[in-house]
């Protein structure tokens, strides 16, 4: 990991499921948080242009999820209609990796943090890497 998120969310149950899902979470709607950086592991400059950018992916490790299954139940849809695990957004999979599209609101080079918005982490989740999202690249019409 390059860093840890620092979010509100301390537990599971109020956390939001998904980064636009904010009904029914823990303080009521987008949380902000802050994306940190290990100090000592050579990063220094590795955010600077960053703060150009309205959105970030962040690529975590789901590092409290035990196990998996190859079929799942999704929170949406069908109740009783299984879906393979790769046919969801269910947290808990193979490669415990998770992707996050956050708001940038403020980046702090010389602290090696990104304040964001939008989390649905918790706060200590490992970070392995941040990209830029770039609107003509990552979205589709």
């Amino acid at each position: 990991p390059i860093g840890v998120i620092r979010s509100p969310y301390k537990e599971r149950f109020g956390t939001p499921r998904q980064p636009t899902v904010t009904t029914q979470v823990s303080g009521g709607g987008a949380q902000r948080g802050c994306i940190e950086l290990w100090p000592d592991a050579g990063l220094d400059h590795t955010l600077r242009g960053l703060a150009g950018f309205d959105y970030c992916w962040a690529i975590t490790l789901m590092h409290l999820n035990a196990g998996w299954k190859p079929l799942v139940r999704p929170p949406r849809g069908p109740r009783r209609a299984k879906q393979g695990v790769f046919a969801t957004r269910a947290p808990h999979r193979p490669n415990p990796i998770a992707l996050s599209a956050l708001k940038v609101v403020e980046v702090d080079e010389a602290a090696l943090r990104v304040t964001v918005e939008g989390l649905d982490l918790l706060d200590g989740t490992p970070v392995l890497d941040l990209k830029p999202y770039v609107p003509y690249a990552d979205s589709f019409p």
